[in-house]
Parts: C-alpha cells; sequence; structure tokens
C-alpha cells in the first residue's frame, strides 16, 4: 500500500514575521531583566548597596523613557526594518558592554545605553503589526510578541543563574550579545517594510491584511495630530504608568526579594522567580485573545478592551494584598503568581489601543503610551530600593504598587479606545469599523 502524502499547512509570511517580532521581544526582555537575577553578585562584587543597585537597576528606564515618543516617530518615519536593526545593533553592543562593567558608574552608562537601544523598540514593533497583521488580530499580535517577553522572564532566572553558577555572571551578558546580533541578521535578511515587496507574499494574504501604500505614498507622510493624539493618549499613559510600576517590581527585584527575605540560595530563588513569572506568559497569551473574541462577539471595541484592563488591574490588586501579611514562601509564590497573570492580561491590551485610537500613526502613539511604563521604570527600581534600605522591610513598597493599581482601574473607567483621532486620514475600511463600534 503507497503511503498518503500529508499536506502540510503553509505557515504564512504575515506569521513568520510575527514570530520574528516574537524573537525580538523575547531576547530585549532577556538582555532587560538579566541584570536583575545578576543583581546580588553585581552587588558583592562590585561592593555596592541596594540603593546603589536601584540607581543601576532604574538607569535603563530613563533614555527608554524619553526616546518612546521620538522613537515611535522615528520607527513611522523610517520603516521598522531599517530601525528595528539599527536598534537591534546597539542592543547587541551595550549588552556585551554590561558584561565588561568595573562599578557603579560604568554599570549605569552600560544600562543607559540598554535604554537608548530599546527605547523605540516596541512601538517600531508595534507599526510593522499593523502593516503585517489583519486589524481583528491586532491584539492577539500584542499578546503573542508580550506573551514571548514573559517568556524570556520566566526562563532568565533559572538560565541566568545557570550560566553564573557555571561560567560567572559575566559570561551571561556575553552570550546574549551575540544572541542579539544573530537576530539582526535574521530580521535585515526577512523583512519588508511593506507586505507588497515580500518576494514570497501572495495576492490571497496580501488581501486579508490592512490596505497598503505604496512606496512613494510612503515617504510623504501626513502631518501627525499631536494635540489630538496627547489629548486620547495620555489617559492610557497613566494607566500604563500604574501597570508599569508593579511590572517593574517583577522585573527588577523579585529575584532580590525572594533570594533576601525567605533566605534561600539563587538557583532556588531563580526557580521560584521563573514559575511567578511564568504566569505572566499566559497572561500575556490570554488578554489580547480574550480581548478580540470579545470585539468580534460584541462588536464593541470599548467594552472589549476595558473589561479586561480592568479584570487585570483588579486581579493583580487582589493577589497583591497577601504580600503584605503573609511570611510563607510557598504561599506568597502562589499569590505573586496569580497576581502577576492578572496583570499580564493587561499589556496587550495597553499596546493595541494605540493601535485602535491611531492606526496610522501607530508607532508615535504607542510610543507616547509607552512613555508612562518608561517613567515607571524611571522611579519604581530606585524608590523600591530606597524604601527597603529606610524601612528594613518589603511591605511598605509592596503598599506602593497596591495603591497604584487601584488608581489605574479608576483611570480605565474614563478611556474610550474605539474613537479614533485619525479618522480623515483613515481608509474607507477603518471608516466602516469605526461606524460598526
Amino acid at each position: 500500500m503507497g503511503r498518503k502524502k500529508v499536506r502540510r499547512r503553509k505557515v504564512s509570511i504575515s506569521n513568520k514575521i510575527l514570530l520574528l517580532l516574537c524573537g525580538l521581544y523575547f531576547i530585549a526582555y532577556v538582555d532587560r531583566v538579566n541584570i536583575a537575577t545578576a543583581a546580588p553578585f553585581i552587588e558583592d562584587d562590585l561592593n555596592l548597596s541596594s540603593s546603589q543597585m536601584g540607581f543601576i537597576l532604574s538607569a535603563f528606564a530613563y533614555p527608554y523613557c524619553f526616546l518612546q515618543i521620538a522613537g515611535g516617530w522615528a520607527g513611522d518615519k523610517l520603516g521598522p526594518r531599517k530601525m528595528l536593526s539599527v536598534i537591534g545593533i546597539v542592543v547587541a553592543g551595550t549588552t556585551a558592554i554590561t558584561g565588561a562593567i568595573s562599578g557603579m558608574w560604568t554599570a549605569m552608562l552600560a544600562r543607559i545605553g540598554l535604554g537608548v537601544g530599546e527605547g523605540a523598540a516596541f512601538p517600531t514593533a508595534t507599526k510593522a503589526m499593523t502593516k503585517w497583521l489583519p486589524r481583528e488580530k491586532w491584539g492577539f499580535g500584542q499578546g503573542a510578541t508580550h506573551a514571548s517577553s514573559r517568556l524570556g522572564n520566566a526562563i532568565t532566572p533559572p538560565l541566568i543563574a545557570a550560566i553564573i553558577v557555571s561560567l560567572g555572571w559575566r559570561s551571561s551578558f556575553f552570550i546574549m550579545a551575540l544572541i542579539s546580533a544573530l537576530w539582526v541578521i535574521v530580521w535585515l535578511w526577512y523583512f519588508r517594510d511593506n507586505p507588497k515587496n515580500h518576494p514570497k507574499i501572495t495576492n490571497e494574504e496580501l488581501a486579508a491584511l490592512p490596505p497598503q501604500a505604496d512606496t512613494k505614498e510612503q515617504k510623504e507622510k501626513k502631518v501627525i495630530p499631536w494635540k489630538q493624539l496627547s489629548k486620547r493618549i495620555l489617559p492610557i499613559t497613566l494607566i500604563d504608568f500604574c501597570y508599569g510600576w508593579a511590572l517593574w517590581v517583577y522585573l527588577t527585584w523579585l529575584p532580590s526579594f525572594l533570594y533576601t527575605a525567605y533566605q534561600i540560595d539563587i538557583q532556588k530563588s531563580a526557580i521560584f522567580t521563573a514559575g511567578i513569572l511564568f504566569a505572566g506568559v499566559v497572561g500575556d497569551a490570554l488578554g489580547g485573545g480574550l480581548s478580540d473574541k470579545i470585539y468580534k462577539k460584541t462588536s464593541n471595541l470599548k467594552f472589549a478592551r476595558k473589561s479586561i484592563l480592568i479584570t487585570g488591574l483588579a486581579g493583580s490588586f487582589i493577589f497583591l494584598l497577601p504580600a503584605l501579611f503573609i511570611h510563607n514562601l510557598m504561599l506568597i509564590a502562589i499569590s505573586l503568581s496569580l497576581a502577576f497573570f492578572f496583570l499580564e492580561l493587561c499589556n496587550a491590551n495597553l499596546w493595541a489601543i494605540p493601535m485602535d485610537i491611531a492606526p496610522n500613526h501607530s508607532g508615535t502613539a504607542s510610543g507616547m503610551m509607552n512613555t508612562g511604563f518608561g517613567i515607571a521604570g524611571m522611579v519604581s527600581p530606585l524608590l523600591f530600593g530606597f524604601m527597603i534600605d529606610v524601612t528594613g522591610n518589603w511591605q511598605v513598597p509592596f503598599s506602593a504598587s497596591i495603591f497604584l493599581l487601584f488608581v489605574g482601574i479608576v483611570v480605565t473607567l474614563l478611556i474610550d479606545p474605539s474613537k479614533k483621532v485619525d479618522l480623515a486620514d483613515s481608509d474607507e475600511e477603518n471608516i466602516k469599523s469605526t461606524t460598526s463600534i
């Protein structure tokens, strides 16, 4: 008997682009948070206090914050292919430099350089998604990429801990620098700013994507409606700050919290940290997809985005409360895992909302939104370390996170993602989409 030929389903070009972007987010977050796992060893090696380590951990966020809008604008202007290639080179270089630091100031300079490199990464990647993903999959796309970033968060502690034990903390940065450089090569080879120009794109797949402008039209960029855009995005920026404050606590202080508060070794601390952060992978993967499904069923974009945001912020608020009253490693690990899961339900929706509000200026709009996350990154790690040094306990900084989650819930009640600021510049299909909402 002859064997039946199994016809493999061809992976679309847009899905391969999404996979490449997932790789970017994964690598970016490993490069961003590997220092958190290495922090106790860096402190010992360089004789640093918790406050000094807080300065180092927060140094990344200063350029990251201030380059969000400019970086998103540059991504809109130059296109994701060039912009993300430059970003990848800078990230690879500064990650390698981090492995060679000799004190607090060189560490801060290396982290500032990394912040410069990553500042425009996600707004520019968002621009790529508006070109390469159908509109009804924007929430899913943001969920997939940010789930990859959280997977990077989850894998980083045990991975970096293993490298530290075997080769020392400096080697962990050199290895990640090499991986970052390899991604740039693949991106330059495969990606095109306009799907029309990809050599393997089919007419069928192209028809499913948002309408693509010709190269000449792409160069003649329209004026960005700064005033309208700022007014609409500012509340989202505030929500992103509240979300970001809590997230930065997980990304920068969680390994140290488990290591010092429960007197466990670095490898055991890394395993618990990975378990907690893995809950964020699930939250990210679900958040965007659930929002898209609600939108498809109800045709109500406002309800679809806001319902997930409120659920996520409220759930994180509730499950972070035990950190104030319980001192049991297993119970705290479970509580923090659930709090992080709910927190990450918000992430894809926060990034999808700028795409909803300003699809023609998504790089700039998402940069404005993510400025809130950048500001949180500037102050959260620094104040967290300062409060630990002053009070001698972890409950005070955790209380600040809980309060800001509540503020985020209140602000979420006031937003409306369904109203577009650039309706006049939008195509006919965009107008129909808004009308149905």
